[in-house]
């Protein structure tokens, strides 16, 4: 039977870790454990597409006066280049417009030797209060 476990946020269920947090510039990792592969044993791609949407929040919250604006995801795509059975995933996410409604952020996943998983592109939605 399974422990019953409860996570705060879907950050806390994935194992994902910002580990820079920069003016326009959010670098995480992710571990590629159980909790993120699917059946075949594979990084799920919608693990990678949560970690890329994560980077954009994250990097967009950073940017906007957070006293009177919250962001939302409001549009992601990615291309998976390779897979991964273990280790860990590193992604990097930089905005490429930064606008007052709407910001585009390009994230690319890479393996410890630097070469490319998946790259993505989310708009992400800046709201008021």
């Amino acid at each position: 039977m399974a422990e019953d476990v409860q996570y705060e946020t879907l950050m806390d269920a994935l194992g994902i870790r910002i580990v820079t947090l920069e003016k326009e510039k959010v670098i995480a990792e992710m571990p590629v454990d159980g909790r993120v592969k699917q059946p075949f044993g594979l990084l799920h791609g919608g693990a990678s597409v949560a970690l890329a949407e994560t980077l954009a929040s994250v990097g967009a919250y950073h940017l906007v006066d957070q006293d009177k604006q919250y962001v939302v995801g409001l549009e992601i795509n990615a291309n998976h280049i390779r897979s991964k059975k273990e280790g860990i995933v590193t992604a990097v996410g930089i905005p490429l417009h930064i606008g007052r409604s709407t910001m585009v952020w390009e994230i690319k996943l890479m393996d410890e030797e630097d070469k490319l998983l998946c790259v993505s592109r989310c708009t992400i939605a800046v709201r008021s209060f």
